[in-house]
């Protein structure tokens, strides 16, 4: 007999483990105003930006995953709503159409467009939202948008019972771990594709700095190597292009950038002692470009990149 209760018991614990693992998903989702919710779990992404040369042919594409108490029954309709912003220097960020920065319906989900998949228990639903249904949605067209913008696009879930969910009540949890993988927001930006991953010969002269100095002209070759999920944002082999050996340092761990934003040529990030980065350009043609690079602590060095073999240059502004 204390073996049967002893067998019971550990069945009993086992039953009630395998329950709780089951119904994880409902009653401890975190929502600032709900205990028990749903979200939108990201199961693909297939399109995280808009080509400025082929808008015609870009889009905002997801496959999600309604995850809640009746495996994603719940989802009454799912609203795809966006804005328009661009960056001004100097400014900052400015909302186009300026009417508000409330974003604007462009299309709405509804439950039939959720199924069931092999996957997994959950109910999934793909869409794909061309830039030109988004650009309409705004009032804009085609020509009003620019090489750096950014469309953001929100989703709300809203539920049979009358509930919504979406970025502003969803608790940082669901929407930055990658178990709840549901943000319900995304940003896409307006890019333009760059291709300067490679290595270059370059020259430098009028070179200055208050720690060492170096007559003439330095020649040299300049490594830029792409970053991950940055476009147009390129790793620089050493920011100072060649300069600190020629006086004596080394470059060493240092991380200075060069970003191609559609043709604004830009230089970023700092060096091992912290100073930061930045250039000016002076000319761009096919076959070289030039600039004055300087940092925080008033080193400067003018340099001239050379195209690579039978690979012209774009033209920097």
């Amino acid at each position: 007999m204390k073996m049967f209760k002893y067998s019971f018991g550990l069945l009993l614990g086992a039953l009630v483990l395998l329950s709780s693992c089951r119904d994880f998903v409902e009653p401890n989702i975190p929502y600032s105003t709900f205990d028990t919710a749903a979200y939108l779990r990201t199961i693909d992404r297939t399109s995280t930006d808009f080509n400025f040369f082929d808008l015609g042919n870009s889009n905002f594409a997801l496959t999600l995953e309604a995850v809640d108490a009746e495996d994603g029954a719940t989802v009454e309709t799912v609203e795809i709503r966006v804005r328009h912003r661009r960056l001004i220097p100097g400014v900052g960020l400015e909302y186009i159409p300026a009417i508000s920065s409330e974003d604007v319906l462009v299309r709405t989900l509804q439950a039939s467009d959720f199924a069931p998949n092999s996957e997994s228990r959950f109910l999934r639903t793909s869409f794909s939202i061309p830039a030109s249904e988004a650009i309409q949605a705004l009032g804009l067209t085609p020509e009003d948008i620019e090489g750096g913008d950014a469309f953001e696009f929100r989703l709300v879930l809203n539920d049979r019972f009358g509930r919504s969910f979406t970025d502003s009540n969803a608790d940082a949890n669901v929407k930055g771990s990658p178990f709840y993988a549901s943000p319900f927001f995304y940003n896409v930006a307006v890019v333009c594709p760059s291709d300067l991953g490679g290595t270059y010969e370059f020259s430098a002269t009028n070179m200055d700095s208050i720690y060492g100095s170096c007559d003439g002209t330095i020649t040299g070759t300049t490594t830029w190597t792409p970053v991950a999920n940055a476009a147009g944002v390129y790793e620089v082999s050493d920011g100072t292009f060649g300069f600190w050996d020629c006086y004596g340092d080394s470059w060493g761990s240092g991380s200075a950038r060069i970003s191609d934003a559609c043709g604004n040529i830009s230089m970023s990030g700092s060096d091992k002692y912290g100073a930061t980065y930045s250039l000016t350009l002076l000319s761009s043609s096919a076959e070289s470009f030039t600039f004055v690079w300087l940092n925080s602590d008033n080193e400067t060095g003018e340099v001239t990149i050379f195209a690579q073999d039978g690979k012209p240059l774009p033209i920097f502004n």
